[in-house]
């Protein structure tokens, strides 16, 4: 009954407004203020020296990690590492007091290595279809470990007897701005759906284990803050078949602005939707897990022009760079605003297509973009691309990816 729980709307509104609009005269109107614009400089230092490479900011880690922690009804934050996981984003948000959601043994391995001395405490690992092995080791580790299939239980019980376990449910319906970032539904390969709910208790209860917590992650991109209210009323409705549930993790996805229409996500109203699920079930602690919103917005990619082309009507900006070091764009067609940093304040005079080097049509990081004489030589930025940026880099036509960086705070 639970496969109809969240309503369908459309992937495509779900970005904040536009950081550039043009006059009818060609002229840009002015920008909001963006971290990347006030270090210019450093910037276009930083991509003489080389090219091309990642460039995180710390001080929007930091806001947007306090904006996270300021969200009265959670309990526990814990940052999906898949989103970033360069050592120094991960000690500055250890210190902002967020923990840690890994998918795999060496995102575990990279977290105890950035943060020595880490409670394991804070720390999740949720894989899917992983080894037995895999969950033999997060156990020694003393993790919490989360648990998305039956069959892991019922063939190697030894592996679970004894062990606290969370159990990733899948509501029935995904959300997010693209067919391959909703996590939930029969088309997504994730989570134990309620009707199987009974034969994972069987499971659990024939190993020995404990279900402490339950957990439900429906995609990435969403705006819509009664989302999440509604998996806590989902969560706390099924965990009656589990008495021992004490956390109700209500998983990521929290959208972040972008360039492409749309309403950014009201934090104010998520608390409020928050708090009042909260109030419905006061027995639960709530647990969340942003990723991208943490860190998305301060990450940029500089890369150097190599070459222009014109076929026709259309025109071609290449960069030293491509879907080897940012493959969102090819992967699911996602939208990230490209400027010429070198030439930031002249009016747009040209549209291209701005390409990589590999050898591949579908090695574009952005369609049709409005852009000022652009030359080999110039320094493009690509932003929002702090999360699933890097950490999605590839080696593709053996072309090494974009290297990273973490600015140093600015002097106060």
């Amino acid at each position: 009954m639970h496969a109809q729980f969240f309503g369908h709307r459309a992937p495509d509104a779900v970005f904040g407004p536009r950081w550039q609009e043009l006059v009818e005269d060609g002229t840009p109107e002015e920008t909001p203020d963006v971290w990347w614009r006030e270090r210019r400089e450093a910037l276009l230092r930083l991509a003489d020296d080389e090219s091309p490479r990642y460039v995180y900011d710390p001080e929007v880690v930091t806001a947007r990690s306090d904006e996270v922690q300021g969200l009265g009804p959670i309990d526990q934050s814990f940052y999906a590492v898949k989103a970033n996981p360069h050592p120094e984003v991960l000690r500055l948000l250890e210190r902002r007091g967020l923990g840690f959601e890994c998918v795999s043994p060496g995102e575990l391995d990279r977290v105890f290595e950035a943060c020595p001395g880490l409670d394991p405490a804070r720390v999740l690992f949720q894989p899917n279809f992983a080894a037995p092995a895999e969950y033999a080791d997060a156990f020694e580790r003393g993790v919490h470990v989360t648990v998305d299939n039956v069959q892991p239980l019922a063939e190697h019980p030894d592996v679970f007897a004894g062990e606290e376990l969370f159990v990733r449910v899948d509501p029935g319906q995904g959300e997010g701005h693209h067919r391959k970032v909703r996590t939930a539904g029969a088309q997504s390969k994730f989570g134990v759906v309620p009707d199987d709910l009974g034969r994972l208790r069987a499971a659990v209860d024939q190993a020995g284990a404990t279900v402490v917590g339950l957990h439900a992650h429906v995609g990435s991109g969403i705006t819509d803050e009664s989302t999440w209210a509604g998996l806590v009323d989902l969560l706390a409705s099924l965990a009656a078949e589990f008495p021992a549930v004490r956390a109700l993790n209500v998983g990521g996805g929290l959208g972040v602005p972008n360039a492409s229409g749309g309403r950014p996500l009201d934090l104010d109203a998520l608390d409020a939707a928050l708090g009042k699920a909260a109030a419905r079930h006061p027995q639960y602690d709530l647990w969340m897990e942003p990723g991208r919103y943490l860190v998305a917005e301060a990450g940029v990619l500089l890369a150097r022009v190599t070459q222009t082309k014109t076929k026709d009507a259309a025109a071609y900006v290449g960069l030293d760079t491509g879907m080897n070091s940012l493959l969102r764009p090819a992967l699911y067609g996602a939208h990230h605003e490209i400027v010429n940093l070198s030439r930031l304040d002249e009016p747009p005079a040209m549209t291209a297509d701005v390409v990589g080097p590999v050898c591949e049509t579908g090695d574009v990081l952005g369609h049709d973009r409005r852009l000022p004489p652009t030359e080999p030589g110039d320094t493009l930025l690509v932003a929002t691309t702090g999360a699933y940026g890097a950490s999605m880099s590839n080696r593709y036509n053996l072309r090494e990816p974009a290297s990273e960086v973490m600015l140093a705070p600015e002097p106060a």
